[in-house]
């Protein structure tokens, strides 16, 4: 009798358990008298009829169906295991983890901006979190049609309204096109909340949505990154100075040698000017401040009154008018 009365028993778990399943279905089969529930770490298993719910049950461990299980189900609490006769029940297990997926647009977006008619095109990637929160909006939207459903499914879902939504809230109150890392938090917020009303219909919540980095074209990184120099540097020409040494020491003058060479000695040339006209300057300016060393501080040279030579009077001349004697 005893083989007779198992039988048909068999065990309801989830089988063939991958880390990036959503929820899996145990569906089609009987269950019999003798037959055993396993719930896993971080599963939740779900017995649902006709599309209700009739219970659900979260604490993992082996559980007997006919007396742990059948007694909590909502209509089916009644039903009595027949010799040949069982219960025909679909259990959905579902994953209870926080999803963290990664995401990266896969076309440039083009954001309206003033003088690109065409538009700025733009990348980004980030990082987005999920958990199912509603079984039965879950049974209602997915499970009901589904096997199964993994982590893809809802990735394909999320990125194909993902541009429309950074279009959205990037272009929302005339965002800076060339400072977007700045605002990423606020277009974050608002991207998380428009994402968590389009697919919380099909029970599942976006916990967590984050901008790890906005990419320009090459041509508009390049002039941001130029600009961000002038903006350092300050000064035009010492700009120029060392964009040149960095040029030479990197390699990229050297298209050929004699064009490197040449813009060494040009630069060389024209540091030497500026050091040629700072020490003239210097010298100019030192010539102005030095005092007459021929007459002594504190000494004043006095002309005579006649020539020293022929006695003629010198009347305050420097040199006699009869003789021509030096007088001072």
């Amino acid at each position: 009798m005893s083989f007779f009365k198992n039988q048909f028993a068999n065990i309801v778990e989830w089988q063939e358990f991958r880390d990036d399943m959503i929820f899996y279905k145990w569906h089609n089969r009987e269950i019999k008298k003798g037959s055993k529930l396993i719930i896993r770490p971080g599963q939740d298993a779900i017995f649902f009829h006709n599309g209700k719910i009739e219970g659900v049950f979260k604490d993992e461990g082996e559980y007997d169906i006919e007396s742990q299980i059948i007694p909590f189900l909502s209509t089916l609490k009644g039903f009595k295991f027949g010799f040949n006769s069982g219960m025909r029940v679909e259990v959905l297990f579902v994953n209870t983890k926080e999803f963290n997926v990664k995401w990266g647009t896969r076309n440039a977006i083009n954001i309206p901006a003033p003088g690109l008619p065409g538009g700025m095109p733009i990348r980004a990637n980030g990082t987005f979190n999920f958990k199912v929160n509603d079984y039965i909006a879950l049974i209602d939207k997915i499970a009901g049609v589904k096997d199964q459903y993994l982590v893809d499914d809802v990735k394909l879902r999320i990125t194909s309204i993902l541009d429309q939504l950074l279009m959205k809230w990037i272009s929302r109150e005339g965002k800076d096109m060339f400072n977007l890392q700045s605002n990423s938090f606020e277009i974050s917020r608002g991207i998380k909340e428009d994402l968590d009303m389009e697919i919380m219909e099909n029970g599942i919540s976006i916990s967590d949505f984050n901008i790890m980095s906005f990419s320009y074209p090459k041509e508009i990184q390049d002039m941001i990154n130029k600009n961000a120099s002038y903006g350092m540097v300050g000064n035009i020409d010492k700009y120029q100075q060392i964009s040149m040494i960095d040029g030479m020491s990197s390699g990229k003058m050297s298209g050929g040698s004699t064009a490197s060479d040449m813009a060494g000695m040009m630069m060389g040339m024209n540091v030497a000017n500026q050091m040629l006209n700072k020490m003239n300057q210097n010298q100019s300016a030192g010539s102005q401040n030095v005092p007459d060393q021929s007459h002594p501080q504190g000494e004043v040279q006095q002309k005579p009154n006649f020539c020293p030579n022929c006695g003629t009077k010198t009347q305050g001349a420097n040199f006699c008018s009869n003789c021509g004697q030096k007088l001072s």
